[in-house]
């Protein structure tokens, strides 16, 4: 394995677990802080703990299906 293919999959890896992390204390821990304590400043509202995820769902499913509608109609002129 290439050293720069490693550095790509550990930052990758550190970039997910961060966001992982961020998101997880941001839904499950900070409901629970009161509402005037300074870490409340680090996070957005909670209303976008919601919308940012279905936001990102429906952007992929979109791109997802353009992927899959173009490789069928690929695959399908070169059958004919």
């Amino acid at each position: 394995m290439d050293l720069a293919d490693r550095a790509v999959g550990f930052l990758l890896c550190s970039i997910s677990l961060s966001i992982f992390t961020y998101y997880t204390f941001w839904v499950i821990i900070l409901p629970f802080v009161d509402s005037d304590h300074f870490i409340h400043q680090y996070f957005l509202p909670q209303e976008y703990a919601v919308i940012i995820p279905v936001l990102a769902g429906v952007t992929l499913l979109c791109f997802l299906s353009i992927f899959i509608g173009s490789v069928m109609l690929k695959s399908k002129k070169k059958k004919a």
